[in-house]
């Protein structure tokens, strides 16, 4: 049965991780927001923490952490910055537990060592220029070399890549079936430094603007078969299973993000006069704050949840739909009131709540928009899944 309250040692990673983002990245993630700039000398201090490899087997370095714990890092890292929080989620939930979930032994022991030590960071490939949301219009194709079927080419870009310029690592879809549409995409770990493949434009966002995020191209790009991650042709049947647990970490994300921003707004409620008295004084204000409250409250439940059962090897396409569903659309609010509590002062960049109503409207679109999580959910209790 699943217990609301956390264990004693769910209670010692929360502080740590604070504590840590308290010290280590508060004070920047301004600066690093206006410069626009990936933090490399944070990823050292992460490594030292184990939060490169949260869910990494001991055997491979990692820290091997419950779902639920890894919930909790996110929330923590993204109640002081997003960027960071997104970060750590999507190497982890992504290029790392692609190869955790499809990889065979030798491939576990090639990569997962040097990610989860944060030697290199990883990358995620699915998303192209023509193909958001809908996996079957992928155009990038992978062939068998002519002659040496052990060989495959790649031909083709991605867009929208966390990390695609700063990992090492990236795991890339590639259409090897076109008859089959979605279900004919393999999937397949591309180094840096392979002939063909090269980073493209970096994109410019509303927000998360120390996250790295980049086009990939592929030219031509040359792997042995043994890049190939899990089953010819099964690459998307992995990747819903890769998002299920992903969602929840996007669900945490916002979560932290809107909590991050409440307290900043319950602060700046207490501390600022207008007409003689605190700005908490105010019904209305009272009410936004409860508001907010309620649903962030309500977010951490679904949340967690989704990785209670995701723990005990359940199915959660609908519960991690449900989780980050909620959780970005109450974290969104949560960012907006904070900033309208702020008055002026909200709208200018010298308090961080205008920069977590930025970065927290990704968390309505990756990873599957709202209108996607709303499908999937429609589908889950008609019972067409």
């Amino acid at each position: 049965m699943i217990n609301f309250d956390e264990t004693e040692a769910e209670k010692i990673l929360r502080q740590t991780v604070r504590d840590f983002a308290e010290r280590e990245i508060r004070p920047y993630a301004r600066t690093w927001d206006e410069e626009e700039r990936f933090p490399h000398e944070l990823v050292p201090k992460l490594a030292a923490l184990g939060l490169w490899g949260l869910r990494v087997p001991e055997a491979y370095g990692g820290a091997e952490m419950t779902t639920e714990e890894q919930a909790i890092v996110v929330e923590e890292l993204c109640r002081v910055d997003g960027s960071v929080g997104i970060t750590v989620a999507s190497h982890n939930g992504l290029c790392t537990g692609h190869i955790l979930l499809a990889g065979n032994e030798e491939q576990k022991r090639r990569w997962l060592p040097r990610l989860a030590s944060g030697q290199a960071l990883g990358a995620w490939g699915l998303t192209e220029p023509s193909s958001g949301s809908d996996a079957a219009g992928a155009r990038t194709r992978a062939v068998r070399k002519p002659g040496q079927p052990d060989r495959w080419i790649i031909n083709g870009s991605k867009t929208f890549i966390t990390q695609g310029s700063v990992g090492s690592i990236c795991v890339v879809m590639a259409v090897t079936s076109p008859e089959k549409k979605q279900h004919g995409l393999t999937a397949f770990v591309v180094e840096k430094g392979t002939p063909g493949f090269s980073v493209g434009k970096h994109i410019e966002k509303m927000g998360l603007h120390a996250s790295d995020t980049v086009e990939l191209s592929f030219v031509d790009v040359e792997v042995p078969d043994e890049n190939r991650l899990g089953e010819l042709d099964h690459g998307f049947l992995d990747t819903l299973e890769i998002l299920d647990r992903g969602r929840i970490a996007i669900g945490a994300m916002a979560l932290g993000l809107g909590a991050g921003a409440l307290e900043q707004a319950i602060r700046y409620a207490k501390e600022r006069r207008q007409f003689g008295r605190p700005l908490s004084d105010n019904q209305a204000i009272q009410f936004m704050l409860a508001d907010s409250a309620t649903e962030l409250d309500a977010a951490r439940l679904l949340i967690r949840r989704a990785a209670w059962m995701k723990d005990h090897g359940m199915r959660t396409t609908r519960e991690s739909s449900m989780a980050k569903l909620w959780a970005a659309q109450a974290a969104m609010r949560a960012c907006d009131r904070a900033v309208q509590i702020h008055g002026g002062y909200g709208y200018t960049r010298e308090f961080p709540v205008e920069r977590a109503l930025r970065d927290c409207k990704l968390c309505e679109i990756g990873e599957g928009t709202n209108e996607v999580q709303r499908m999937v959910i429609a589908r889950e209790i008609l019972g067409r899944g």
